[in-house]
This record gives C-alpha cells, structure tokens and sequence, in this order.
C-alpha cells in the first residue's frame, strides 16, 4: 500500500533588503561627520583649551612676559586677605540679586501683558526688545550722558520740582553702583520679556479653561497654571541671568571703570583691571576660577533641584 506523505513546505526566505546591502550598522556619511566635528575642533581649540590653560595660570605667578612660576593655591589664598576681592564679591552678589531678580520679574510682568494679541501690542514688543540689539558700550556712553550734572535726569528732576534730588550719580560711592545697574537692566528686560513670551505661547489654553469653570481667579490661575507650566524656560532664565551677571563688564568699565574707589568693582572689572592693566595674570586667571565656579554652583544646583521636582 502507499503512503500518503504530506508535501514538503520550504521554509520562507527572508527578502533582501533594499539596495542589497545587510542589515549591519550604517556608515554616517564623511560629509555629515565633518559638520559635526569641525565644529567640535573649533570649539575644542578656541574655548575649552584656553578655559584649561586658565586653570593651570590660576596656579601661578605671571606677568604675561616672563616664564609662568608654579605657586600652588597662593593666588586663592591671597584673596581672603584682599579687601578689594571682597568688596567686588559683594557687589557681583549684589548685582546678581538686583539685576537678576528685577530684570527676570520685570520681564515676566511685560510678558504678560504683552502675550494678548492686540492692536499696537507688536510695537511695545519690538520697542522693549530694541536696546537688547544695541551694543552694551553704546548703551553705557549714552546713559553716560544721562547721568551727567547737566544731563537729561538732573534737568528733569528740576522741571518737576525735585531740584533737591540733584546728583553726581556716578562720582558718589553711594550711588554709583545702581546707577549703573540701571542701563544693564534697561537693556535686559526686553530678552527675558521675549524668553517669557515664547513659553506663554506653549501653555494649552484648556488649562486655563479648565481652571476658570473650576473658580480659580486671576492670581490662583497664574500662580498653580502659569508657574508651573514656564517651570522649562524658568531654568533657561536663570541660567542666561547669572550668566550675563557675572560676566557683566562692558557697562560697568564704560560707565566707572569699578569707581569711585572700588565702589562699583565687580569680579569681571577686577579680574581685567588685575590681569590687563597691573599685569598679575596669575591672579587674574585666580579670579576667572572664582566666577566660573560661582556661576557653575548656582546653575547646577538649581538645575538638580529642577528635575528632583519634576520625577
């Protein structure tokens, strides 16, 4: 008798893949690797090289000329007993809380105001951003012109009848340094105002929707919708804030160069006028350390803090 076999079944061949080519790793194109690696050299020979060699100057006695002398800590240690390193550090942490806190509320305040689209609204916009295009050095000789006895603020106060209030605002101890945070905000406002505005625009209308059909007030709406939705652009704020605080020389050097007598000295002033003009570079790399370490501190911390919250 015959048996009745089941035919054979093949078993399926896998398709080729396109182009015939296996399934292995794909090659990143040369031209794709050279965009990406072209700038990392740039960036590695003109940035992180140098901030290296900083660090290495910072343990050192150099006058920019003569072969660079190894001192270990010395420059750090020099500055607990330097009265106008102190004086500077307190008027940079001074700066950072006014000109940080005031130009962050300040743009918030005009961002809301601002985020509706109304007739005219693009005009106070473009006109609260145009001195963040003007140079800071520009922006100093004018107010520069302000601040003078005779200048616009003085015959000002007079026509109002505040003759009294008259003043050197930039030869006093006493005012000089406000005077000069003042253009520094001016001039800050507007680009926080647009960082602001950009994380207005992501909010969900819903959500304030949904907090009006559950009662919520203006305040209430601002403060459990608002806040917590700029939590992303708040951190990139801060950071830009600090950022642009420690490192804030061109207004102050135009306006005082840290004068009168140090009064309105912050570590960047202190660190040129050390390193360029008395030709301590050791000392002056010293005080580079000092800033980056400060501004690293404070973003790090508040960064860390940030996305505890968020997990």
């Amino acid at each position: 008798m015959a048996v009745l076999t089941a035919p054979h079944r093949k078993s399926p061949v896998p398709a080729p893949s396109r182009g015939g080519r296996g399934r292995g790793p794909r090659r990143t194109p040369p031209l794709v690797l050279a965009f990406v690696l072209v700038p990392l050299l740039a960036e590695a020979l003109w940035v992180f090289w140098p901030a290296l060699q900083g660090f290495y100057l910072s343990l050192t006695d150099w006058d920019g000329v003569s072969p660079p002398k190894f001192v270990g800590l010395d420059n750090f240690r020099e500055m607990a007993s330097d009265d106008v390193f102190r004086s500077s550090a307190g008027h940079t942490v001074l700066w950072l809380v006014l000109f940080g806190g005031l130009s962050a509320l300040l743009g918030l305040a005009t961002a809301l105001l601002l985020q509706q689209e109304r007739r005219g609204v693009g005009f106070y916009r473009a006109a609260l951003f145009l001195p963040v295009v003007f140079s800071l050095v520009a922006t100093a000789l004018v107010w520069q012109a302000i601040y003078q006895p005779d200048g616009v603020l003085n015959q000002l106060l007079e026509a109002v009848g505040l003759g009294s209030l008259r003043h050197a605002w930039l030869a006093d101890q006493d005012t000089a340094l406000y005077a000069v945070i003042v253009p520094a905000l001016w001039r800050q406002i507007g680009y926080v105002m647009v960082l602001y505005l950009a994380g207005l625009k992501g909010i969900d209308p819903a959500l304030y929707e949904a907090a009006k059909v559950d009662g919520a007030g203006a305040w209430q709406r601002f403060r459990h919708v608002t806040l917590p939705q700029l939590r992303s652009v708040n951190a990139v704020v801060l950071s830009v804030i600090i950022i642009d605080s420690l490192r804030s020389f061109d207004v102050v050097w135009s306006l005082t160069r840290g004068g009168p007598y140090h009064s309105s000295e912050l570590l960047s002033t202190y660190m040129y006028s050390t390193a360029f003009q008395s030709l301590r570079l050791g000392y002056g790399s010293a005080l580079a350390v000092v800033i980056f370490v400060l501004a690293f501190g404070v973003i790090a911390s508040y960064l860390v803090r940030a996305f505890r919250e968020a997990d």
